[in-house]
Order: structure tokens, then sequence, then C-alpha cells
């Protein structure tokens, strides 16, 4: 969005409980229940509550607080969700910020990922950076990342809180391949995982591993293979 188209669109403020049209507009606040019927592109995009956009979202800013729920694709430069995200489609990021619950229908591309809490993503997740610590499950059909490092969340009373999303599901990431640079495990199955320096930690169940330079597994994780290589 160029500055001068910038300048000439108008905000979009639900306060309540209303609805929208969708369309394009310069910053989007919404408190309440708030429904935007429609594609919906925007400078700022700022939501306490429960928001359901009924497209694709693009935003440069996104700063949700509650549950939001977006029928399409979403794009995001950089984003925080503290509580529920659901996206039907794809996602693309620069940053994002999670505490909660992600839902990814599509492929989730990102290229620095904070989550603390739980996700799900039916198709790939790629990232440059990926940091998780878990509150309940993480799961995604492969991962593919230039560093990622996975723990459980501190058992805190912030731990506690979260309970009540996450009653079924231990906090441990779930993947078909992992793949990257630098991996550091804990609490994660997988069928595979390669990469140049491994690290599989304490609860991790790895069907194969296969390592360029360096690779270190934890008395208590279980390993079915490992393949050293000369590249990947």
């Amino acid at each position: 969005m160029s500055e001068n188209n910038d300048n000439q669109l108008t905000d979009l403020i639900i306060d309540g409980v209303s609805s929208s049209a969708g369309g394009q507009y310069r910053n989007v606040k919404i408190n309440g229940v708030g429904k935007v019927g429609g594609e919906l592109v925007s400078r700022t995009f700022a939501a306490n509550g429960h928001i359901s956009v009924q497209g694709s979202l693009r935003t440069e800013e996104l700063d949700c607080d509650g549950k939001l729920s977006v029928r399409g694709s979403a794009q995001v430069t950089k984003g925080t969700v503290d509580g529920m995200a659901g996206i039907e489609g794809a996602f693309r990021g620069e940053h994002l910020i999670l505490n909660g619950l992600l839902t990814v229908r599509g492929d989730c591309e990102i290229e620095r990922f904070e989550a603390e809490g739980g996700f799900t993503v039916d198709g790939l997740l790629s990232a440059g950076t990926l940091d998780v610590r878990l509150h309940g499950r993480g799961k995604a059909r492969d991962v593919g990342v230039e560093w990622i490092r996975v723990r459980q969340a501190s058992k805190s009373r912030w731990n506690l809180l979260w309970r009540w999303a996450f009653p079924k599901f231990s906090p441990e990431l779930l993947a078909g391949t992992i793949e990257g640079d630098d991996i550091d495990l804990e609490y994660t199955i997988a069928d595979i995982v390669r990469g140049n320096r491994v690290v599989v930690g304490k609860g991790c169940v790895i069907g194969r591993v296969e390592y360029k330079d360096h690779l270190s597994v934890h008395p208590d994780a279980k390993v079915g293979e490992e393949a050293k290589s000369g590249g990947r």
C-alpha cells in the first residue's frame, strides 16, 4: 500500500456488536464482536474481542487480543496474537508473536515465528527462525527452517491458565519431516529430522536423523536410525 493511496483511505472503527463491508482501509480498530464481509486490506489492524473476516486479510501490522477467524488467506508483515487465530487459507508474514493458539489450513510461511501456546498447520510450516514454547500440541505436516528450538513451557501460573485451551493434548510437536540448518528439539515426534547441527533432546521420538556436522541425542530420547552425510 503506497503512501499516496494510504492518505486517501478512511479508517474502519467498530465498537460493540457490528459489521462492515470489506475493502481497503488505512487503520482498522475493532472492539467487541465485529464481522467484515469480504476481503480486507489495511495498514494496521487492531482487534479486541471476537472478529471475523469473511475473505482474505492483508495488513502491515496486526495486533489481536481475543479470537480472530479469517475465511481466506492472511498476509501480515508484523503481527501479535494474544488468544486464538484461525486462517482457512495460507498464512504469510515476516514476524509473528503468538501467545495462544494458531490454526492454518494451508501453508504457513513466516520469517520469524515466536510461539508460546500451540498451533496446527495442515500444510508446510517454513520459517527462518522458529522458537516454540508449547503449552499444548504443535502440529505441522512438515517443517522447513534455518533455525528451530522447541521446548515445553514452564509449569507456572500462566501454564495453569492455558489448561482449559489444551485439555486433550500433551505439549509436544508432531511433524512428518523437520529440516533445517540448526535444529534443537525437545518433546518432538517426527518421522525424519534432517539438518547440519541437530540436538535431539528429552521427550523426543524420531524415526530417522540425518545430519552433516553434529548430532547430540539425549539418553531419554528415542531415535530409530542415525545417518551422517556429506551434505543435504
